[in-house]
C-alpha cells in the first residue's frame, strides 16, 4: 500500500541533477551565441567615420530642445561664463525663498511675478531662437 507521501515524492523532479543540467545547457547555449556574435564582429567590423573631434562640432548638431536656450545662450557670453551662469542662476532659485524675508506684500508678489515672467519668456525666446538658428 503506498502512502500519499511517496506518491508525491514520484511525481516531483528533483533539482540535482535535473534541474542544474538543464540551466548548465542554457548558460553554454548562451555563450555560445555571444562568442559567435564576437567573432562576427571581430572579423568583419563595421566601418567607421573619423575618429571624433571634442573640438570640432558639426554645423547640424543640436541639442535636445531643453537644453537648446542654453546651446543658443553660449552663442553670444563667453564658454566658461556660459557653463557657470545657469548653475548660478538655478542655485538661486533655490536660496530665494530662504533670502527673501519680506512680508507678501502685493508689490514683493508683483516682483517675483514678473521676475518669473521675464525668466519665462528669456527661456522660451531663447529655446525658439535656438531650434530656427
Amino acid at each position: 500500500m503506498e502512502t500519499e507521501h511517496s506518491a508525491e515524492k514520484k511525481e516531483t523532479i528533483p533539482f540535482f541533477p535535473d534541474h542544474i543540467t538543464t540551466e548548465f545547457k542554457v548558460v553554454i547555449g548562451i555563450m555560445v551565441i555571444v562568442v559567435i556574435i564576437g567573432l562576427v564582429g571581430l572579423l568583419s567590423p563595421v566601418g567607421l567615420q573619423d575618429p571624433a573631434d571634442p573640438m570640432n562640432t558639426p554645423e547640424h548638431v543640436k541639442p535636445e530642445w531643453y537644453f537648446l536656450s542654453l546651446y543658443q545662450l553660449l552663442k553670444f557670453i563667453p564658454k566658461t561664463t556660459g557653463a557657470v551662469a545657469p548653475v548660478l542662476l538655478v542655485l538661486l532659485v533655490l536660496v530665494w525663498p530662504f533670502l527673501d524675508r519680506k512680508n507678501d506684500s502685493k508689490k514683493a508678489i508683483k516682483t517675483r511675478l514678473i521676475v518669473t515672467i521675464v525668466g519665462l519668456v528669456v527661456f522660451i525666446a531663447l529655446t525658439i531662437w535656438g531650434e530656427v538658428s
